[in-house]
């Protein structure tokens, strides 16, 4: 049972089988983009609204990711990456509206991506493969790092409002 101790219905799970679709859909719509995604956006706002229910989402996500693509090592980052980020959120706190906190929430966590990424490559191959991977993705960590920081500017304030409307009419969980 959720934390708010109101159980899941029809209507909820509909509504976060909806998010993670179309949070998988930007993602491969995106995919032709070096580090470009919505879904850390995405899981920012979903966090904000749906608290511990996100983990619905991310972890459909990652489920959706390995049946699309293959359940490689990079899958396992799924799991714990896009919990942490999660977890960020919720300490952050859920008062906090400003686009300009999210989106340099979003640069920074887009720049620690890779270094976040190292630890099965860490188990694998030791230091060595670790380091090298990370320092080999830094270009890209950058890239993300500035896309995130542009779309969570961008986009946060019109989905912010969007997610509080739906809310009020008790459209969300």
């Amino acid at each position: 049972m959720p934390a708010d101790g109101r159980r899941l219905g029809a209507r909820g799970i509909a509504v976060l089988a909806v998010c993670a679709a179309l949070v998988f859909a930007l993602q491969v719509a995106l995919a032709g983009i070096p580090n470009g995604e919505c879904v850390t956006l995405l899981f920012l706002l979903y966090t904000l609204y749906f608290r511990r229910r996100t983990l619905y989402i991310i972890y459909t996500f990652a489920l959706l990711e390995g049946v699309t693509y293959g359940f490689g090592i990079w899958w396992f980052m799924y799991l714990y990456v896009w919990t942490i980020l999660w977890a960020v959120v919720m300490l952050l706190g859920r008062r906090q509206r400003s686009a300009l906190f999210w989106a340099v929430t979003a640069a920074f966590f887009g720049l620690c991506f890779g270094l976040l990424c190292t630890p099965p490559y860490f188990f694998i191959g030791g230091w060595t493969l670790a380091f090298s991977w990370w320092v080999a993705g830094i270009p890209f960590d950058l890239l993300h790092c500035v896309f995130n920081f542009a779309i969570v500017l961008v986009l946060f304030p019109p989905l912010n409002k969007l997610f509080a409307r739906l809310q009020e009419r008790n459209m969300l969980l």
